[in-house]
């Protein structure tokens, strides 16, 4: 029991050189999975040993955009509402040398960032996106997000949403991302190591993170602790392999987690980069008279 404390004391003090100690402890509400998914990311970048300084944080507005600001040492750009891919994308075609890492929430990047998300995946851009997924604007309200499953009251919806909600991994997939994944707070050791995969693999790679939000979704549904949440994840999730071989009507009510998909392809800033070089190459020498539009 003590080699076992003493083993835990040492990694905590290890992964303390990844956080803000001046802002600990967070200001999380009591249940929140965002401490989790924090957690599983010092975790993964500290496995990793990758250096802080090689890392470029990027994140939006809600709950989960203060995991990389200001809990997550090391830079980032704290960006406005929706808008976290454009901003990481411009980060990687100026620094090409560094991780780019959006972590941000349902409503800020399928809400209001939505047609970056697809586009980004599609462009195939060497970014890594975490998106903690809620099911609502916790932080805004309450408000009714593209997420929320049918039948459940928010702010804006208080007889029940009558919309049908995104399948926010499988559209990623669909649009053209290198790697797609879908883990929730309840898998921390799966999550982990595919955030590890995510941050060591080219191209665009986003994983969808099933998180609680027991004070603004969580009481809306009669459950208002974070363990009831992780335990529902517990029991409802299917792995992806399994679930290839069930009928919609089976997987009703589950939660479909593992990779959803992986494939190579080419990378957009490497495929920029060698188009800029061959124009420079084949412009070599030329005079300012030579240019023409034809």
């Amino acid at each position: 029991m003590a080699d076992q404390k003493d083993k835990a004391d040492k990694r905590r003090h290890r992964l303390f050189k990844y956080l803000r100690k001046e802002v600990l402890p967070t200001a999380f509400c009591p249940g929140c999975g965002c401490g989790i998914v924090l957690n599983c990311y010092a975790h993964a970048v500290d496995e990793l040993q990758m250096d802080p300084n090689d890392l470029i944080s990027v994140t939006g507005i809600g709950c989960s955009s203060w995991i990389p600001s200001p809990y997550f040492m090391g830079d980032t750009l704290h960006t406005t509402h929706g808008r976290p891919i454009p901003f990481a994308t411009g980060a990687k075609v100026t620094r090409p040398d560094k991780t780019l890492v959006v972590i941000a929430g349902d409503g800020d990047l399928i809400g209001i960032g939505g047609n970056h998300l697809i586009h980004a995946a599609r462009r195939n851009i060497d970014i890594k996106v975490f998106m903690v997924n809620n099911l609502i604007y916790g932080m805004t309200g309450g408000q009714l997000a593209p997420t929320t499953p049918a039948g459940v009251p928010t702010s804006t919806s208080p007889y029940g949403n009558v919309e049908h909600p995104f399948e926010i991994a499988e559209l990623v997939a669909a649009a053209g991302a290198s790697y797609v994944a879908r883990w929730t707070t309840f898998h921390v050791f799966p999550l982990m190591e595919s955030m590890q995969k995510a941050l060591t693999r080219k191209g665009f790679a986003f994983i969808e993170i099933r998180s609680q939000c027991p004070i603004s979704y969580g009481r809306r549904i009669g459950k208002r602790t974070g363990t009831e949440a992780l335990q529902e994840y517990k029991e409802t999730a299917v792995r992806a392999q399994e679930a290839a071989e069930m009928t919609p009507e089976e997987l009703a009510g589950k939660i479909v987690v593992g990779r959803l998909a992986e494939r190579d392809k080419s990378e957009f800033t490497a495929n920029l980069r060698q188009l800029n070089d061959e124009i420079r190459k084949k412009d070599a020498g030329r005079r300012p008279e030579d240019w023409s539009i034809s």
